[in-house]
């Protein structure tokens, strides 16, 4: 008898995965799955923003904890998180034994160099005396900081975006290769030099208030003229000084805020962004991190900043890593959203990836694009949410039961990555693209009606406003009430005008 089952292909799960099955961590789940096969060929499917890989036999790591990290880091990638989860729970003594046996190997050397730094160990290894340096991250796969930080314990060239505190990974994943090759600051150059100076200096101040609406309306608050005003004030501000640090974040929450919710220092307490669905019951979308968590995590985005800051890493991989850093540390008790959405423009024009002196409305683009943007945040709090164990009391305050701090500490930003690109591409090629277009034209428009009848400005912008919330004719009302000294004639025309310009466009 011939036993079918022999030729039966068995997937063992590799690299994390196996790792997580082993030591049964609670993690978020990592993008790349690796299964290696008892027979059968290299195959991979996609789908749900989960690579998962199948590999021949030949790829079999073999059975210990050094056989796993080393596939690990070759096939799956680098993910802080993970490692800083899984050397809380492994013996030094298996990483040392591993360590040992590839003392000098680029993968041994990695692992060495990551332990010490997530679990702040030292281990009893000698430092290397002599060797080639050997970058941390691959910079074909990682997004990574220059002048990178030589370690000659390892012999690494530590290149990573941040530090033990707060340190942030974004992958190059094709799409984000594709936005690269892009050019999107010199798209964006393009489309404002096909305007007059003027025009864009009459441009700004709208472009300003149209951001700062915008920024408020994603959060359903409609500002006071005072706190549109000194919004306003702090975004034409943006271009010149560096708001990521400690004393002028406080002073930005104070200035957008109502004064009654003004913080004098981060938070002390747990906070969290949820929705009431029913009495006393809330649906709890992100819990943030324990208010005695949060300096030491805000320290090291700050330092984060400054250390991209520095560098020659993207502007738009600097503004995901901090301002998206920023909201889910979610430090103050309000205005943490406009916040998030100010660091975006502080770090794009003092980085110069915006043109100078031209508004970049991307809060509009957000707004515009509302499912992404939420999805965006999502990518993080969905995945975080079944790890935080947490209680709310009667008056619905929330207590956090378990250490959390190392989720908000070595966050995966591609997915935000992605789609902050994606707003900018919006933001470039329609938002800002048609407000210029439409001031130009209106520019145009107006002129054409002073031609017809000489009368003043204020009373020039009413009439088109009022043409266009009525497809290109004015009411009788309206004409009665605001326009009664122009003659059927001149009415006529400057419906005319207004309807070439606006309406009759295909």
């Amino acid at each position: 008898m011939v036993d079918n089952n022999q030729n039966e292909s068995i997937d063992r799960l590799a690299g994390y995965a196996a790792l997580i099955e082993r030591y049964d961590l609670d993690v978020f789940p990592h993008w790349h799955r690796s299964r290696v096969t008892t027979s059968g060929v290299h195959r991979i499917d996609s789908s749900g923003g989960v690579v998962k890989e199948v590999y021949p036999p030949k790829y079999w790591p073999g059975d210990t904890l050094g056989d796993h990290l080393e596939f690990a880091l070759k096939y799956d990638g680098t993910n802080l998180a993970i490692l800083a989860c899984l050397f809380q729970e492994v013996a030094e003594e298996d990483i040392l034994d591993y360590i040992r046996s590839k003392p000098t190997g680029k993968y041994a050397r990695r692992l060495w160099f990551l332990y010490e730094f997530l679990t702040g160990k030292t281990l009893p290894i000698h430092d290397l005396k002599r060797g080639n340096y050997i970058d941390l991250l691959e910079m074909n796969k990682y997004y990574t900081v220059t002048p990178i930080r030589r370690v000659q314990r390892q012999r690494i060239n530590n290149n990573l975006l941040g530090d033990q505190r707060f340190c942030p990974t974004i992958r190059r994943t094709d799409i984000l290769r594709k936005f690269e090759t892009d050019d999107l600051p010199n798209r964006c150059r393009q489309v404002v030099s096909a305007y007059s100076p003027e025009l864009l200096k009459r441009a700004l101040s709208y472009l300003y208030t149209k951001e700062t609406k915008s920024s408020f309306e994603i959060e359903n608050i409609k500002p006071s003229s005072t706190r549109t005003e000194r919004f306003v004030a702090l975004l034409q501000m943006a271009e010149r000084e560096d708001f990521c640090e400690k004393k002028r974040l406080i002073e930005l929450q104070n200035r957008i805020v109502d004064p009654r919710f003004r913080d004098s220092d981060y938070r002390f307490n747990q906070n969290y962004v949820g929705e009431t669905i029913a009495l006393q019951k809330e649906k709890i979308h992100l819990a943030c991190p324990k208010p005695e968590d949060l300096a030491d995590l805000m320290e090291g985005l700050i330092a984060a900043h400054k250390r991209m800051d520095a560098s020659d890493v993207s502007a738009v991989i600097h503004a995901t890593a901090i301002s998206y850093g920023f909201v889910f540390l979610h430090p103050f008790e309000d205005g943490n959203g406009r916040i998030h959405r100010f660091l975006i423009h502080n770090i794009f024009s003092r980085r110069g990836f915006t043109p100078k002196d031209v508004m970049f409305p991307i809060s509009a683009s957000m707004l515009k694009n509302s499912i992404d943007y939420d999805d965006s945040l999502e990518a993080f709090s969905r995945r975080l949410m079944p790890l935080v164990e947490y209680s709310l009391d009667e008056e619905g305050r929330m207590t956090v039961h378990n250490d959390t701090a190392k989720w908000y500490q070595y966050i995966d930003m591609t997915p935000q990555a992605e789609a902050l690109f994606g707003f900018i591409v919006h933001t470039i090629d329609t938002e800002l693209s048609s407000e210029l277009a439409f001031l130009a034209n209106y520019n145009e428009t107006k002129k054409a009606i002073q031609e017809i009848a000489d009368i003043p400005d204020r009373k020039i912008d009413l009439f088109i406003r009022f043409c266009l919330q009525n497809n290109g004719r004015l009411s009788i009302r309206k004409r009665n009430s605001h326009f009664d000294f122009l003659s059927d004639e001149e009415i006529s025309r400057m419906e005319q005008v207004v309807s070439s310009a606006y309406i009759e466009k295909p």
